[in-house]
C-alpha cells in the first residue's frame, strides 16, 4: 500500500457491494480485449436494466457504481477487476455471473484470445464446474451465431 492510499483510497482497499461485484465481473469481461464494442456495451446496459440485483439503484447510485468500476479498471486492468469482483461476489450469484458474461463476450460475434483467457480465468475464480461452464459456453455460442 502506498503512502497516500489510506487517505485517497488505494485499489487494494476498495470493497465492492453485491451489485458492484456482479457488474464488475461483466465489465472485466467486456473490457478484456482492450476495447468495449457497441454490442458489448448495449448488452451490459441491458443486463443492468433488467436484473433484480440492480433494480434498487437510483440513477445516481448507478453512475457512482459505473464510475467506481471504471476507476478500478483504469488504475489496473480487467484481470484485477475480475479478481476483486469475484472475491466480493456471493457464491449464489457466481454461476449467473458466468452465464451473463459468456453471453456478453459472444455478443459482438467474435471471441478474442484475451476474452477466451478471461472466460477461463473467470470460470476458475467463480468456481463454476467444468461441465456447467461448457454447457453455458455452447449455448451462448449457438445463441449469438451470426
Amino acid at each position: 500500500m502506498g503512502l497516500f492510499d489510506k487517505i485517497l483510497g488505494g485499489s487494494n482497499t476498495t470493497t465492492l457491494s453485491k451489485p458492484e461485484a456482479f457488474a464488475g465481473v461483466m465489465l472485466a469481461a467486456i473490457a478484456a480485449d482492450g476495447h468495449i464494442s457497441e454490442e458489448e456495451a448495449a448488452g451490459f446496459n441491458a443486463v443492468i436494466s433488467r436484473m433484480r440485483i440492480f433494480q434498487a439503484q437510483s440513477g445516481a447510485e448507478h453512475k457512482t457504481m459505473i464510475d467506481k468500476l471504471f476507476g478500478i479498471l483504469k488504475r489496473n486492468d480487467a484481470g484485477h477487476l475480475l479478481t476483486k469482483s469475484a472475491e466480493a461476489l456471493p457464491s449464489e450469484l457466481r454461476e449467473a455471473a458466468f452465464a451473463v458474461v459468456a453471453d456478453l463476450i459472444f455478443a459482438d460475434g467474435s471471441v478474442e484470445d484475451e476474452e477466451k483467457a478471461l472466460l477461463e480465468s473467470m470460470q476458475k475464480k467463480l468456481e463454476v464446474p467444468d461441465e456447467l461452464a461448457l454447457q453455458v459456453v455452447r449455448v451462448m455460442e449457438i445463441k449469438n451465431r451470426n
